[in-house]
């Protein structure tokens, strides 16, 4: 960006933090600090290796340089200043997982639906931290990251401590990689009666097991349910591999009857015994990739990774990074409440054709001078589209 664009995000943004609210974290003194500024190059940088002894000091940073980024230590040290890592002395670490909403698998057709499709993914991952690691709500602490999806903060004492192999496998975890389907769907041999030959039948997992296994035997059941609740429920079903009409229509006559479903739930297919394995199989599969939360990897595995500072903005977009309650995340619509800039007239010069969706307003921007609503003046500037003036 030139000077002039330069320094016209830079007066929005200090007018934005004269009066920000801004969220600091847990032992905030305790945290290193970064801050990337606006440059009128195509060079960027990260002012670093900061820290802060009270809340005023941070607020007044922030009004004086009005960053483009500001970020946060997910560690805690007991020197946080310390220019070189090993100096800091690291104590512990709030437990990140990162959902970045381009990486999710599947096409998208604009921004606003890439930033739906982290909204979702963020819910699947709740799911997980909820129910089957059982973290209270009032320790986990969803944030909008202003950008390209979420952040989700866990900061039960219980995690602080982890090293990161301990939470790559947390990560493994949510993630269902390894898992085996061998080790889910067991197969034990019956012993037959006198006389009559022993036989091996599947061993599947009910809905009240711990873990993948009982998340499975949900979504078998509930999938199959959507399915056959349909008026082409056969013709779906037929449509996979090794499913035929006699098949298709056991299926449908099992998922039909509640008390049938019932025993499935208890995790006993007997009744599907007809049903070629390997559909099973691929109905699991299925299943799992869909209850899976696809998240950054890297982002959780890295104990002195720094993030994004709730009530902050960020300088690729000019939203607002956003603390979110579970409750608060159902009704969010990031282009709608997470934009902090006015309805005023800004004349600027667009360097390229560009599209966004912003309060609810469809913005279909042409190259050339011309002036549009403030919020989405700043947001092309930021985006490095267009100029100031």
């Amino acid at each position: 960006m030139n000077e002039r664009t330069r320094n016209f995000l830079v007066n929005k943004f200090q007018a934005y933090y004269s009066q920000a609210e801004i969220r600091l974290p847990p032992e905030y003194t305790s945290r290193e600090w970064g801050f990337i500024p606006f440059s009128d190059s195509s060079e960027t940088f990260m002012k670093r290796h900061i820290s802060f002894g009270s809340k005023g000091e941070i607020l007044d940073y922030l009004k004086g340089i009005a960053p483009a980024h500001a970020y946060y230590s997910v560690a805690y040290y007991e020197y946080p200043s310390a220019p070189k890592m090993k100096e800091k002395n690291w104590q512990k670490a709030d437990l990140i997982f990162d959902i970045d909403s381009d990486h999710l698998p599947g096409k998208v057709t604009s921004y606003a639906d890439m930033l739906e499709k982290g909204k979702k993914e963020t819910f699947k991952l709740m799911d997980f931290l909820l129910n089957d690691f059982g973290f209270d709500e009032k320790n986990i602490h969803i944030v909008f990251s202003g950008g390209r999806g979420y952040h989700c903060h866990i900061t039960d004492p219980s995690v602080l401590q982890l090293e990161s192999p301990q939470r790559r496998e947390i990560v493994d975890y949510v993630s269902a990689k390894g898992i085996k389907l061998e080790k889910i769907l067991d197969i034990k041999e019956v012993i037959g009666d006198a006389g009559r030959e022993s036989a091996k039948t599947m061993v599947f997992p009910s809905e009240e097991e711990g873990g993948w296994k009982g998340r499975i035997n949900r979504y078998f059941v509930s999938y199959l349910q959507e399915i056959v609740a349909r008026d082409d429920a056969e013709k779906i079903l037929m449509g996979f591999e090794s499913v035929g009409k006699k098949t298709a229509q056991q299926i449908v006559e099992v998922f039909r009857d509640k008390t049938q479903v019932d025993v499935v739930k208890k995790g006993n297919i007997d009744v599907l015994s007809k049903v070629n394995k390997k559909v099973i199989n691929k109905l699991i599969e299925e299943g799992i990739k869909q209850m899976s939360a696809v998240i950054d990897e890297p982002v959780t595995g890295d104990i002195k990774r720094l993030i994004r500072l709730p009530g902050s903005l960020h300088g690729g977009s000019a939203l607002k990074v956003m603390s979110l309650s579970i409750d608060e995340l159902e009704k969010f619509e990031p282009l709608r409440d997470a934009v902090v800039f006015s309805e005023r007239a800004v004349r600027l010069k667009v360097n390229k054709p560009f599209a966004v969706q912003m309060k609810g307003k469809d913005f279909d921007v042409e190259a050339g001078e011309q002036e549009l609503p403030e919020h989405v003046a700043i947001h092309l500037m930021c985006r490095g589209v267009a100029e100031y003036g």
